[in-house]
């Protein structure tokens, strides 16, 4: 994966709006939830494998075949002997198999587990960002009501004084111009609060910018290392998978090449016999310490 993806995406034209964010959030926690799947898989085919094993293991103890054959090197007797010892081998492989897998469960576990960890420590970072953002909008939200409350009050107080104009009360006009200063004054009061609440959202609203930023980059380097990580995790497991059928094969073969030096219905006779190239050689192979 080049260049970013993340971070020169999921924005919204809404200051309060986490919509983007959510949305990387919920992919990484999807993502957590398919290694979780994978893991619980491996686990179960661990299960299966084991018992599968196991159960080989017990058949080929259980069921003896050919006992009551002759013995001698080349008759089936020593035929069935390579059969179940190579049966015995397939289910010691299933076993083995099943350590590998759970090997494999636990370490998508522990990889599981960082991320999650990792992740935990940006989103409250990021929750905090969007806690002080939120707050300092409607602390801004409400000086602008304060303000336009203040100017409403102060054009309130200039009708008073004009309509008054004409009266001959001075004391009543001079009430009224008192209380137009001090609208006047609050308007200005009001207009520097609010002014100084747009500006202190501003710079939080850089910040928060900035620590989105980051946070993408961070998820986008998390998501990366996890696809990699699974890819190579499945890749293994299928080459387990592969590894385990050469074997099986591998063993089919040597339970008929064994078949080759059974001879004739003659050994029974105690008649001589002639070995063939073959069974010379595949008697050297399986007689080797």
């Amino acid at each position: 994966m080049t260049g970013s993806l993340f971070k020169g995406n999921f924005w919204s034209s809404d200051i309060l709006s986490t919509v983007g964010y959510d949305s990387i959030i919920q992919h990484l926690n999807n993502g957590r939830k398919t290694c979780k799947e994978f893991e619980d898989f491996l686990k179960e085919r661990a299960s299966i494998e084991e018992k599968y094993g196991k159960d080989l293991l017990s058949l080929s103890k259980k069921k003896p075949c050919g006992q009551s054959e002759i013995k001698h090197i080349f008759d089936l007797n020593y035929c069935l002997k390579f059969f179940f010892a190579e049966i015995d081998n397939v289910a010691q492989c299933h076993i083995h198999l099943a350590q590998t897998l759970r090997e494999e469960a636990r370490k998508m576990e522990e990889f599981r587990e960082k991320q999650k960890l990792q992740q935990k420590k940006t989103e409250l970072i990021m929750d905090a960002a969007h806690k002080q953002r939120n707050l300092q909008f409607k602390k801004t939200m409400d000086a602008k009501k304060v303000y336009e409350q203040k100017c409403r009050d102060k054009d309130e107080a200039e009708q008073a004084v004009h309509r008054s104009a004409n009266a001959v009360n001075p004391k009543q006009q001079e009430k009224l111009f008192v209380k137009l200063a001090t609208s006047k004054t609050a308007v200005e009061d009001s207009d520097k609060a609010y002014m100084q609440h747009i500006n202190t959202l501003d710079k939080i609203r850089e910040d928060w910018q900035s620590e989105h930023i980051k946070a993408c980059e961070v998820f986008e380097a998390q998501e990366c290392e996890r696809i990699n990580f699974f890819r190579n995790t499945l890749w293994l497991h299928v080459n387990q998978l592969s590894k385990q059928c050469v074997t099986s094969d591998e063993v089919t073969l040597i339970i008929l090449w064994s078949m080759t030096t059974v001879c004739s219905i003659s050994n029974i006779n105690g008649k001589n016999f002639e070995l063939s190239h073959n069974q010379v050689e595949l008697m050297v192979i399986f007689l080797k310490p």
